[in-house]
């Protein structure tokens, strides 16, 4: 090849890299999606300041319990649904770095080595001969319309979705996790309130019995203390099976075998509801995983329809081989033996009957449900947010009432006794006060755990500190390999 060809040869080269710069198909927008300007249920509230996310990540430390501070601390590396969900996105990862190595040129070494002997029917003596060759291929099918490049964005706009995935899994992981603890919590305060109770009835049917005994009360005040006193042992003593499936549910969001897993009771009631950071309505797009990983899907069908869109151009590839071939063996890598070839073809469909039209077709409906499914979730996101501060703003005034109905209750309950010892009332109006005590006091535990589970919900529908800015770009999806792929989106 003369220097002049050569450099025609490398300019097309470069012409054809530098043209296969282009891609067809959309470019990808954001779908719009209704925004609203204050949240109904809490008009108020304003963005969070800067200090608020200052340790973004560990949102249940607002709670103020080293117990679920340490549990918290295991879910990420020790739930096997995480490491399911991080291996998901490992696997997305791949793909996309997979899909890449097809935008450059395939090259390899071959070689042969062939001896002949003809049969001898001519008549000649046979000459036995030996050819050798070896050289380098190279095929390129340079991305002129995109299809790979698209496919490449689809693959790592998935890849992103995937780790979405993870953190919204995350997330969730962790507040079922601490309602489950709040919920044992709430077992074991129940139980004391129950015990107190069981207390409370046992002095009460000392009381009926003595009255008994000198005859001022009738033998059916007995048998109703004692059923009174059974009935409050039996509750007492049913509170320890959901307790028990709470604490095997905790030991399994730990990674945990049950039976190696204990988490003793508090001697009080500790956990408070927290006050949680506001946030705009415009943050909840930024902040929740779900909506990021629904917005990333958009991205990616966005991305497939472009790739169904390159197929309508044809597909072209060079090549090219250099090397070595002739015989004899030791003379095979010298100039005479020298050879190369360069080649290009082009195909492109004439009649496809409709099925590239199809596909395309097929590419815009997914895209258009996908955009669906991201507006859904952020419908849904605001209804979350809204229903929880609905919840806390409500369950927050009950509190206050059923506050005082307790104290009320508690003070007709000593004087129902009081005046039962002075022989002013009958036992059934002892029963019928303790009764209302025992159920205030568990109504207001009952309203309690349902602030703090509420509180929970609100801080996973607001994303937990979470931010779209902790996804991993394009650069760290192209990576070799994570360092920890259960740490993927995590906020930082």
């Amino acid at each position: 090849m003369t220097s002049r060809n050569s450099k025609r040869l490398l300019v097309l080269c470069v012409s054809l890299a530098l043209a296969s710069g282009c891609a067809v198909g959309p470019t990808y927008r954001r779908p719009d999606t209704p925004v609203p300007a204050a949240f109904r249920e809490a008009p108020g509230w304003k963005a969070a300041s800067p200090a608020d996310d200052a340790s973004r990540g560990a949102w249940w430390e607002a709670f103020g319990d080293p117990v679920l501070n340490n549990l918290e601390s295991q879910v990420a590396g020790a739930n096997q649904t995480l490491r399911q969900a991080a291996a998901a996105y490992e696997e997305a990862r791949e793909i996309a770095r997979a899909d890449r190595g097809t935008l450059l040129p395939d090259i390899a070494a071959v070689g042969s080595a062939d001896r002949t002997h003809p049969s001898g029917a001519g008549g000649g003596a046979p000459v036995t001969s030996n050819a050798f060759s070896a050289a380098l291929q190279g095929t390129w099918s340079p991305d002129f319309w995109g299809r790979i490049r698209r496919q490449v964005e689809s693959d790592v706009t998935a890849a992103q979705a995937s780790a979405a995935d993870l953190a919204a899994a995350r997330l969730s992981t962790q507040g079922l996790l601490a309602q489950d603890y709040i919920a044992i919590r709430a077992s074991d305060e129940k139980r004391r309130l129950l015990h107190n109770a069981v207390e409370a009835y046992a002095r009460t049917l000392s009381i009926v019995k003595n009255k008994y005994a000198v005859g001022v009360a009738a033998r059916s005040d007995v048998i109703s203390a004692q059923a009174l006193l059974d009935s409050e042992r039996a509750q007492e003593i049913d509170v320890g099976v959901q307790r028990s499936v709470l604490e095997h549910a905790v030991a399994v969001l730990v990674g945990s075998l049950p039976s190696d897993f204990s988490l003793g009771p508090q001697p009080a009631f500790t956990l408070g509801v927290p006050a949680v950071p506001g946030r705009l309505p415009s943050e909840i797009l930024e902040r929740r995983p779900d909506v990021a990983a629904a917005e990333r899907s958009v991205a990616a069908a966005n991305a497939r329809v472009g790739v169904q869109t390159a197929a309508y151009f044809p597909d072209i590839t060079l090549s090219a081989e250099g090397g070595y071939s002739g015989s004899p063996l030791d003379r095979l890598f010298t100039a005479p033996f020298r050879m190369w070839s360069l080649g290009a073809n082009a195909s492109e469909t004439l009649l496809d009957f409709g099925q590239r039209r199809a596909q395309l077709q097929e590419a815009h409906a997914a895209y258009d449900g996908a955009v669906a499914g991201y507006r859904q979730t952020v419908l849904t996101a605001f209804q979350q947010v809204e229903d929880n501060l609905a919840a806390l703003r409500i369950l927050g005034e009950e509190a206050g009432v059923q506050e005082i109905a307790v104290s009320e209750a508690s003070s007709a309950a000593r004087i129902a006794e009081n005046e039962y010892r002075a022989g002013t009332e009958d036992f059934t109006y002892v029963v019928s006060a303790q009764i209302t005590e025992v159920s205030d006091r568990l109504t207001a535990l009952g309203i309690l755990q349902s602030r703090l589970a509420d509180s929970v919900a609100l801080i996973e529908a607001t994303g937990g500190g979470w931010r779209s800015s902790d996804l991993p770009d394009r650069g760290q999806i192209m990576k070799r390999r994570s360092a920890d792929p259960a740490s993927v989106a995590a906020p930082r």
